[in-house]
């Protein structure tokens, strides 16, 4: 396994980053955040019209270029660097694979093209009221109804379930599992959002009242379509986190070079240039783990799990050590909301409690490896 990327996976990023750095600045990011509007519409168009970022991965007869989650890695590390805020993990990381996963065409062929093209949001819903992203006690139900189910149940901290026009929810259906494509436009859909600390991250309960909808996988196959996308969240997790942790030591190290105290740069101060380096340390630690994710999700080895559950970890604790002490190197400035990095740090607290913390992901290891 080479765990480096290729200069094919170094242009695409510089034509990412050229992008939100040009439509994605934190100025922007603000005036998204303060008008009635999720996130930039226009913006979203663009990455699927231009650069074809939301059908990267999926295959060229649903709409999409054929791609890998390499490719995706990069284009997520680039849009942690900015805390970009769209569904755009929700939509392409985590709806678009359990559909390509799932074992319905006909779905595929309804919903992948629109979210290839940007035409629709999607999410998926998996978590109640106790907030377990995995199966576990499952209160949802899901009714045969012929060739539908019809869903009945609430599922919390559902991301940017406000927005999307798709809902892969996990309910039970019996004794076994079901996992069915819901369209929202329905009358039994009914959506609240969440008030979240991470503005960026928008969250929302989404209660379905015998909603209809086509079963995406049934059974022991629901199970297995879950826990692979569940890999494939923690993998496109840590390339975000990862994105925004190298965004946050260069802002601290531009801040220490050019502030000064006592006639000199703060940067020369041996307990400034301890923060950095460690900062660093952590930074590394966790390219390294996000990296091994990356390609054991792209190349589909053995060890995925485990790579893509130490890469949650690993990246989580990293990005918010390292946004911790960007605030603490700025000082006093760093506290206040007209400065980034309370966004930054926002994000990081928001991303290490998503799909479980770093402490939640360390028992699931000990698990897997049967300690």
């Amino acid at each position: 396994m080479t765990l480096s990327y290729t200069p094919e996976h170094e242009a695409l990023r510089e034509s990412v980053r050229k992008l939100l750095t040009e439509q994605a600045s934190s100025e922007r990011l603000r005036q998204v955040l303060e008008s009635p509007q999720p996130y930039d519409t226009t913006l979203w168009k663009t990455m699927a019209e231009e650069l074809g970022l939301h059908g990267m991965a999926v295959p060229e007869e649903y709409g999409g270029s054929g791609f890998g989650f390499m490719e995706q890695a990069v284009v997520l590390e680039e849009m942690g660097r900015v805390v970009h805020c769209s569904p755009y993990l929700p939509t392409v990381v985590l709806a678009a694979n359990a559909l390509l996963l799932g074992d319905d065409e006909q779905a595929r062929r309804t919903w992948l093209p629109r979210i290839a093209s940007g035409e629709i949001a999607a999410t998926v819903a998996v978590a109640e009221d106790d907030g377990d992203w995995h199966a576990g006690m499952i209160a949802t139900t899901a009714v045969a109804d012929g060739p539908e189910f019809r869903v009945t149940g609430r599922k919390c901290f559902v991301l940017d379930g406000a927005t999307a026009g798709l809902v892969i929810v996990l309910a039970r259906s019996g004794q076994d599992e079901v996992l069915v494509a819901v369209d929202t436009g329905q009358s039994g859909v009914s959506v609240d959002e969440l008030p979240v600390l991470d503005q960026t991250r928008p969250m929302a309960t989404v209660t379905f009242t015998d909603a209809r909808g086509n079963a995406v996988a049934t059974g022991a196959r629901a199970r297995e379509v879950l826990a692979r996308i569940t890999e494939i969240a923690y993998a496109a997790l840590a390339a975000e986190q990862v994105g925004g942790a190298a965004r946050v030591l260069e802002m601290a190290v531009e801040y220490a070079k050019t502030r000064r105290q006592f006639g000199v740069p703060i940067g020369s101060f041996q307990a400034i240039k301890f923060k950095a380096a460690d900062m660093l340390l952590e930074l590394e630690a966790a390219r390294a783990a996000a990296l091994y994710a990356a390609r054991a999700v792209a190349e589909d080895t053995a060890d995925r799990t485990v790579a893509a559950t130490v890469a949650k970890a690993v990246c989580s604790d990293a990005y918010f050590a390292v946004a911790a002490e960007n605030i603490q190197i700025h000082g006093g400035i760093g506290f206040t909301w007209e400065h980034d990095a309370h966004l930054y740090f926002k994000r990081a607290k928001s991303s290490e409690l998503l799909f479980g913390n770093a402490a939640a992901q360390r028992e699931r290891l000990a698990r897997e490896l049967g300690w």
